[in-house]
């Protein structure tokens, strides 16, 4: 059976600090491990939603990888292309938290960075529906990054939805080269998915406006969505723009909201959903998102979600 969603990325797990401004380079308590990685976190969702999803990745023969590996069975995401490699250990992510809501990361990413030519399994790819790429994965290094054009071609070549988050980790990649390395994800995508920062960073814009238009007179047909956090989204295509609210929750942990908001957006578009109704779809997801503990623990299933909706109109 075709796959409706298919990403590529870093697999990790997530240690964190237990309280807010506890800076990484002073003794303080941890917590975890927490399965994550930004595109294993937006197959999750996606496979909560009730889509048939895959990420592509690497873990090592230990652990943290049978932590990642048990979530994503669980959660009946497609395991074909996830390799395990005995020479390397599952990537980690320390992540601290400060009072502002900012975080900051340090990554030992092990085999979580490890992305290669031959896991690009042509059957992940035949009939796919979405195909959803992440500038944080395209950040790792250059090799990644040629194997992620391939994959990206294999989509296209599928009849895919291309879809793109910027997901900057200046961490990772600066802000000049991950302009240069994402253009042509951002040039090929149908839709996009960048906070405002974002996207005048990456078109070098002055002003929003003239980034989207940009963005549209090069793609009249494609879709921009410019998250806003607890404030809900924006989304612009040719027919104008709209702005959808949030939803006020009480946050506890916001690692994650943005890829499940990704996830259930594209899951609305494939539903045949209206821009509009995978926007407010897409809100609910990324509210939830941060009302627990642990990257994937507040990606919520379908009634979950639908409840939460029921409930805040």
């Amino acid at each position: 059976m075709p796959l409706d969603i298919l990403t590529i990325g870093e697999a990790l797990v997530e240690v964190m600090r237990t309280d807010i401004d506890q800076p990484l380079n002073e003794p303080a308590p941890f917590v975890g491990p927490y399965p994550s990685g930004a595109p294993f976190i937006f197959a999750v969702q996606a496979a909560r939603l009730g889509l048939r999803s895959a990420a592509i990745g690497s873990v090592g023969v230990d652990a943290f990888g049978d932590c990642l590996l048990q979530q994503l069975e669980a959660d009946g995401v497609l395991t074909d292309g996830l390799r395990q490699m005995p020479d390397q250990t599952t990537g980690v992510a320390f992540v601290a938290y400060k009072a502002d809501g900012s975080r900051s990361y340090v990554f030992s990413l092990g085999a979580g960075g490890c992305i290669s030519g031959d896991m690009l399994d042509p059957a992940l790819f035949a009939e796919l529906r979405c195909f959803h790429l992440m500038g944080s994965t395209l950040s790792i290094s250059a090799d990644g990054l040629g194997v992620c054009h391939e994959a990206m071609q294999m989509a296209v070549d599928a009849g895919a939805l291309i879809s793109f988050d910027p997901n900057l980790r200046p961490e990772l990649l600066a802000p000049d080269a991950a302009r240069k390395a994402f253009a042509p994800f951002i040039a090929a995508s149908d839709v996009i998915l960048p906070t405002e920062a974002e996207l005048l960073q990456l078109t070098s814009a002055s002003a929003l406006n003239k980034a989207i238009d940009t963005l549209l007179e090069e793609r009249p047909d494609r879709v921009i969505v410019v998250t806003r956090g607890a404030a809900g989204c924006s989304v612009y295509s040719e027919c104008g723009g709209l702005d959808v609210l949030g939803y006020t929750v009480d946050e506890i942990d916001p690692t994650g909201a943005g890829d499940c908001f990704d996830a259930a957006f594209l899951t609305g578009l494939l539903e045949g959903k209206t821009t509009l109704e995978a926007a407010q779809l897409a809100n609910a997801c990324g509210a939830l998102a941060v009302t627990e503990k642990g990257p994937m623990a507040g990606a919520k299933a379908r009634i979950d979600v639908e409840r939460f909706v029921q409930s805040h109109r």
